[in-house]
């Protein structure tokens, strides 16, 4: 019996280290790999970081977060009754503004909790998706970059060009006004200041900032969000449910 047990063990050895070796493998490869999900966890992890890919595929060496891959993603978090709560880590320096909002509304429009963490950075297009959440926190060191819409490459200089970016701008500052504290003037002097950035209009908004204004609810990492999104789990469920 015991040589049996050793040997059970020394396979159980051998599997863990080909999983680790696999998985260093899988990281040195992609840059990324997927975090298993607790079996037992209600709880879902949704990672947005790098750059935001919306129509235009950007080169290989970009670290990118695929809108496409997302949207799908979000979908079956709707539709599986066991995930009962969304965590959204964001670190990301932003990118396509269309795909950024279109994130953000059906993040805003999922039925079941979701809370938000701003890690490291949540910048322009970042901005809506990180308060589309019913809460959101920021750790001290994040920041935030709020500046006006961009468009790079060529642009075709007609007026209504630049009415579509207008409408395209209020369209970003309207989502952030509704789904966060901070004021239309507070949020449109931020987007608009001179002299923040180094050569540039905008602002850049760190940590506790962020909550300050309105813009965040609360600084925190990731022991407060798993706390708050189990709050909110619980005042979603039906009194009596837990005793069942």
């Amino acid at each position: 019996m015991n040589s049996d047990a050793a040997m059970e063990k020394d396979k159980n050895q051998n599997q863990d280290e080909e999983n680790k070796s696999s998985l260093v493998d899988k990281i040195q490869q992609l840059g990324q790999s997927n975090v298993p999900q607790a079996p037992d966890s209600n709880i879902h992890v949704l990672t947005i970081i790098g750059q935001v890919e919306g129509h235009i595929q950007l080169p290989p060496q970009n670290k990118t977060t695929k809108y496409e891959h997302l949207i799908p993603q979000l979908i079956a978090i709707e539709q599986n009754p066991k995930i009962e709560g969304v965590i959204i880590l964001l670190n990301t320096v932003g990118g396509d503004v269309e795909a950024g909002l279109a994130l953000s509304e059906m993040i805003a429009s999922i039925s079941k909790p979701t809370v938000s963490i701003v890690l490291g950075g949540g910048h322009s297009i970042g901005v809506p998706i990180a308060v589309a959440t019913n809460h959101s926190f920021i750790v001290p060191t994040a920041t935030m970059i709020i500046h006006p819409i961009r468009l790079t490459g060529m642009v075709i200089g007609v007026p209504q060009t630049f009415e579509y970016l207008d409408k395209m701008q209020d369209r970003v500052i309207n989502f952030v006004i509704d789904h966060s504290k901070i004021k239309e003037e507070k949020f449109k002097e931020l987007m608009f200041a001179r002299g923040n950035l180094t050569r540039d209009i905008g602002s850049n908004v760190v940590g506790a900032d962020a909550v300050e204004y309105g813009l965040i609810d609360a600084v925190g990492g990731v022991k407060e969000a798993m706390k708050k999104v189990s709050e909110l789990i619980n005042q979603t469920k039906p009194k009596g449910s837990d005793s069942e």
